[in-house]
């Protein structure tokens, strides 16, 4: 299995645009033996991005200082925190709490939409 980290990911440039209604797993697409990343929202107290795996590709264990939201909008994953596994399908989702280890495993293509939360940790 080949996984990729969430760091140097390529990112389509931009945010999406406000206050114009969208659909969120046709905002990104899927690119052969890749991770793809797209910012819907980004301020400094949190972000929201929506990603596309390519079958195989996954992210490595990380931990992170912030409470993550994640959802699944194509496919399905296995998402895994603190050493628990847990299958997520269309429209299901987990928060990952501050300072959980979690990391991604591939289950085919999959799409999910990011959240994180950065306020409260001041």
């Amino acid at each position: 299995m080949d996984t990729k980290k969430l760091e140097g990911l390529p990112k389509q440039d931009g945010e999406i645009e406000k206050g114009k209604k969208h659909i969120i797993v046709e905002l990104i697409e899927y690119e052969h033996n890749e991770v793809v990343s797209k910012s819907i929202l980004k301020k400094v107290t949190g972000s929201i991005n929506a990603m596309a795996f390519d079958t195989g590709e996954g992210l490595n264990e990380k931990r992170s200082p912030f409470d993550t939201y994640l959802q699944v909008i194509d496919g399905s994953a296995i998402i895994v925190v603190d050493g628990n596994d847990t299958k997520l399908e269309i429209g299901q989702g987990i928060l990952i709490p501050a300072h959980a280890s979690s990391h991604i495993e591939p289950n085919g293509r999959f799409k999910l939409l990011l959240t994180i939360i950065k306020s409260g940790y001041e």
